[in-house]
C-alpha cells in the first residue's frame, strides 16, 4: 500500500507543478495508462514550448535510435527563440546499455541545463523503475520525477467517462458507466475507442446497457465472467456458446485459463465469506484488490448461485488443469476445451 501510495504521489505532484506551470528539468513516465501518458506528454510538451517554435525546440529519439551520443547532442542544443526545449526518450534500454554509455548517462542527468526538459517514457505495460539502475537516484531525489500514468481511482475514470460521452452529445448514468468499464476494461486508452463506438451507434440521449453490449468489445474478464454466470444460472446452451467466444478470443490458453481459476477462486471466497455473514462489497474489492466496487457486486451475486462444494471442486478442476498445460506435451486448447466441460459437467451434477 505504501509503494501504490508513492506512485500516486508522483502523479499527484506532477498534476499540481504542471498547472503552476514549473516544470522539473527531468521525468521518468511509465505505466500501463497510455491514453493519459500520452495526454499530459502533450500538455508538458505544450507548457515547455511556445506556440509556433514547437520544431525548432523540440526532440523526439526512439529505441535504438536513443544513445549517450544522441540524447547529449539533443540536450546541450541552445534553444532556439525559447526559454526551454523538450527533448523526449522513448523506450531507452537501459539494461542493455554499455557501462561506459551508462555512467555518461549518470553524468548527463546530474548536470542538465536548466533550459531543458528531459522526458524518458516507457510503453511497455510491464516496465517498472528499478531502484538498482544507476540513474535511478536522479528521478527520486528532488531533480527529476518519476511518474505512473496507472488506472484511474473509480470516481476519476466515471467522470471522465461522463465527459467523453457528452463531448459527443450523448449522456450516461453511473450504473451504466460500472457496466461499461466491467465490460470493455477500465484503461482509458481503450475506453476512449469503445465511447465513441457506442456514441455513434446509440440512437438516444443516454447511452443503455444494450447500446453497450450491442458494439462493445469485451475484456477477457468480462467474457469469462458470463461464462461462470450462465453456469450459475444452469443455462448450459448459453455456456457452451459463451465458450465458443472465448475459444475464438485471440489469448493463449493459459492465460484464459488463468482468468478462469483467479475467478473461481474469487467465487469460493464470496461464498466462504457468505457463509460467515460477511458478504460486504466493500471488503470483497480490498480482498481482491479490485479497482472499482461494481465487480465486487457482481461476484457476491453470483457467489449465492453456487454450493460452497461446487466452489471447492470447480478450484480444483482449475489447478488440476493449470498443472497439466504446464507439465504435458498436450496442446493448451485440447486442455482447456476439457476443463471447460469439465466445468459445465460439474453443473450438470449439481443440477441433477
Amino acid at each position: 500500500m505504501a509503494k501504490k501510495t508513492e506512485q500516486n504521489q508522483g502523479y499527484k505532484t506532477f498534476k499540481a507543478e504542471l498547472s503552476a506551470g514549473t516544470p522539473r528539468p527531468l521525468y521518468l513516465f511509465w505505466g500501463e495508462e497510455d491514453y493519459l501518458r500520452e495526454y499530459y506528454l502533450g500538455k508538458l510538451r505544450e507548457l515547455c514550448l511556445p506556440p509556433g517554435l514547437e520544431e525548432l525546440n523540440y526532440f523526439r529519439l526512439d529505441g535504438k535510435a536513443a544513445d549517450l551520443a544522441s540524447i547529449s547532442e539533443a540536450v546541450e542544443a541552445l534553444p532556439v527563440f525559447s526559454e526551454r526545449k523538450f527533448v523526449e526518450v522513448r523506450d531507452f534500454d537501459f539494461y542493455k546499455a554499455a557501462q561506459a554509455e551508462r555512467d555518461g548517462l549518470d553524468e548527463l542527468l546530474a548536470d542538465l541545463p536548466d533550459y531543458v526538459c528531459l522526458v524518458f517514457l516507457f510503453s511497455d505495460p510491464g516496465f517498472k523503475p528499478d531502484g538498482r539502475m544507476k540513474i535511478h537516484k536522479h528521478f527520486s531525489k528532488g531533480v527529476g520525477l518519476s511518474v505512473e500514468f496507472g488506472k484511474q481511482e473509480q470516481s476519476d475514470l466515471l467522470a471522465w467517462i461522463r465527459r467523453r460521452f457528452q463531448a459527443l452529445e450523448r449522456d450516461i448514468d453511473r450504473q451504466t458507466s460500472e457496466y461499461l468499464i466491467f465490460l470493455c476494461g477500465s484503461l482509458m486508452t481503450g475506453l476512449a475507442g469503445e465511447i465513441e463506438k457506442i456514441a455513434a451507434y446509440s440512437k438516444g440521449q443516454y447511452i443503455t446497457r444494450e447500446d453497450i453490449d450491442a458494439v462493445g468489445t469485451p475484456v477477457l474478464d468480462a467474457v469469462v465472467w458470463k461464462f461462470t454466470d450462465a453456469l450459475g444460472e444452469r443455462n448450459l446452451d448459453q455456456a457452451a456458446s459463451i465458450m465458443g467466444e472465448l475459444l475464438l478470443m485471440r489469448e493463449s490458453p493459459i492465460l484464459i485459463l488463468a482468468v478462469t481459476g483467479k475467478k473461481l477462486r474469487q467465487l469460493l471466497s464470496a461464498r466462504i465469506l457468505m457463509d460467515q455473514g460477511r458478504a460486504e462489497a466493500g471488503y470483497v474489492q480490498k480482498l481482491w484488490g479490485m479497482g472499482h466496487e461494481y465487480p465486487a457486486k457482481l461476484l457476491l451475486g453470483a457467489s449465492r448461485r453456487f454450493s460452497l462444494g461446487w466452489c471447492k471442486e470447480a478450484v480444483l478442476l482449475a489447478a488440476e488443469a493449470d498443472l497439466q498445460m504446464k507439465s504435458t506435451g498436450r496442446g493448451g486448447e485440447e486442455l482447456l476445451i476439457e476443463f471447460l466441460i469439465h466445468l459445465s459437467a460439474l453443473e450438470l451434477e449439481r443440477a441433477g
